[in-house]
């Protein structure tokens, strides 16, 4: 995986991204990675045994995010906050995986848990992307027609 610095750089792009250019949906997908991921920092396993055990406290923010994105996918019109909420089920299954196989080496269930951020970050951009290219269209054509 990544190192922290470099993730926490590419979410504070995907964040301003979408705070600058998205709307409600984009931004409020942001603001879940954003607080997600600070508060994983806050409450995760002391010292060097992280993942050796299933991380109780990461699962509770995993389920949360999720059941975050599951209501913003509800609510949009948009298709990408559905691969987002996929992307975070998968996320919260490697927690399960790891209590039905407490032997798993503790870096597996890391990378397992901790590989799906990045596509939740890119379905984030793609998302941003094409609403802002929907919004410069919409006003292209208003600004043609009036």
């Amino acid at each position: 995986m990544l190192n922290p610095l470099t993730y926490w750089l590419i979410m504070f792009i995907v964040a301003a991204y979408a705070y600058g250019r998205g709307k409600l949906d984009e931004r409020l997908a942001a603001t879940i990675c954003v607080v997600g991921s600070v508060v994983t920092l806050i409450i995760r396993s002391p010292g060097s045994n992280y993942y050796t055990n299933v991380e109780i406290g990461v699962l509770a923010i995993d389920v949360l995010a999720l059941f975050g994105f599951i209501l913003l996918a509800v609510r949009s019109s948009r298709f990408w906050p559905l691969w987002v909420a996929g992307f975070q089920l998968t996320s919260v299954l490697s927690h399960f995986l790891k209590a039905l196989h407490w032997d798993m080496i503790p870096q597996v269930y890391a990378a397992a848990e901790r590989f799906w951020i990045y596509p939740i970050f890119l379905a984030i951009v793609v998302g941003t992307w094409r609403n802002h290219k929907r919004w410069l269209r919409d006003r292209e054509f208003t600004a043609t027609h009036a």
